[in-house]
């Protein structure tokens, strides 16, 4: 081989550097991922050039190894940057968060995690730092915590996906996991139903009834319109829900897939929703069945709540919450003997996880019967 071919190709412990026609030297190696990486440039000494591979062989060796072109693009370098990033993801790989989800992660990434961990870059929260930061987390309010810790996982995770960092410090045992419920959920019975009603102005009545007996949320109940009721066919189609975010409404789809779906409405209450549909709906075919007062638009929380209350504590029941109304009637469908997929069609869930909590909940009905019929006997 000539001599000047030589010159131009050196041998190297890492990589290869190849000697250009113009006296240049370039650089280049194959990485961890088994693709070639090339720096954005050339080098105009061997030394250089050598020097490059170095650096990049330490880095693989570290572990903090990056592709250069990776490494290259402008990037977002502490957490709280990259989280602002995060919340506006649009790049294919997921659907735009719903207002209500991404003001949620806002607020927790503003009150729980950029306080502490915003500043840092990203490569500088470890799985100490992340410890460090959990262990500052009220225990005392779990499922917070958890939803905090979560958040985190989640947004570190895809700063691995986009190669920012390379592992994922968030490896707490079940810190994200869901946690025992705090507020024991006691149905509502129908003696106390009645009196709830009863105690509420007639435009609430029938929302009252709908969410117990069909057990609809409050979002999905308060964007529904006259269109959205079938009386012939004793149903009520689900197609949106209504969430409030910083005092406005977003009206969208509903909480999940499985939420748009069409809920047959128990006989017994269809006279009370026609009623209500003469007295208190808004007009026109998109008028709203529950519509705030003195007005055409979505019935707010803190209007209805006020009055939500009085009514609870009137029955004895200052510990039902609006949404324990769902569960009121889930456990009643769970009674008439409703099998898993007939309940989950019913909640619009998309899971039998929660489907199954009712069902167990009827099984237990079921126990106390048992009991009851035990003591006809003792009599």
């Amino acid at each position: 081989m000539p001599k000047t071919a030589r010159a131009r190709k050196q041998r190297e412990p890492f990589g290869r550097i190849r000697k250009l026609p113009s006296g240049r030297y370039q650089a280049a190696y194959t990485g961890p991922d088994l693709n070639l990486h090339r720096p954005s440039g050339t080098f105009g000494t061997l030394l250089d050039a050598r020097g490059w591979l170095a650096t990049e062989r330490k880095l693989i060796d570290g572990g903090d190894w990056l592709a250069p072109t990776v490494r290259n693009r402008a990037q977002p370098t502490t957490l709280a940057a990259y989280s602002a990033q995060w919340l506006d993801r649009t790049d294919g790989r997921r659907q735009p968060l719903k207002p209500r989800t991404r003001d949620l992660y806002k607020r927790l990434l503003e009150q729980k995690i950029t306080p502490t961990l915003g500043d840092l870059p990203l490569k500088a929260i470890t799985p100490f730092v992340v410890r460090e930061w959990y262990a500052t987390l009220d225990p005392a309010l779990p499922t917070r915590r958890a939803h905090a810790y979560a958040l985190l996982r989640t947004i570190l995770g895809w700063a691995v996906s986009d190669e920012l960092i390379a592992v994922n410090p968030c490896n707490i045992r079940n810190a994200g996991s869901h946690t025992k419920r705090v507020h024991k959920i006691k149905p509502a019975t129908l003696g106390e139903l009645e009196a709830i009603v009863a105690a509420l102005p007639d435009r609430y009545g029938v929302m009252v009834l709908l969410a117990s007996w069909c057990a609809l949320r409050f979002g999905e109940l308060t964007e529904l319109r006259r269109s959205d009721v079938d009386l012939k066919a004793g149903k009520v189609m689900v197609r949106r829900a209504v969430t409030w975010v910083d005092g406005e409404p977003i009206v969208g789809a509903p909480k999940s897939d499985a939420g748009v779906r069409d809920v047959a409405i128990p006989p017994h209450l269809l006279p009370v929703v026609r009623q209500h549909l003469a007295d208190h709906a808004a007009w026109g075919r998109d008028g709203l069945l529950f519509p705030a007062p003195m007005s055409e638009k979505q019935l707010g929380h803190g209007t209805f709540f006020k009055t939500w209350d009085k009514a609870r504590t009137g029955a004895g029941r200052p510990d039902l919450r609006f949404h324990d109304l769902r569960h009121t009637g889930a456990t009643l469908a769970a009674q008439t003997g409703a099998t898993l997929a007939e309940l989950m069609s019913r909640l619009g869930h998309s899971t039998t996880a929660a489907a199954m909590l009712y069902q167990h909940a009827a099984t237990d009905r079921d126990t106390e019967i048992a009991r009851l019929l035990s003591r006809m006997v003792e009599v």
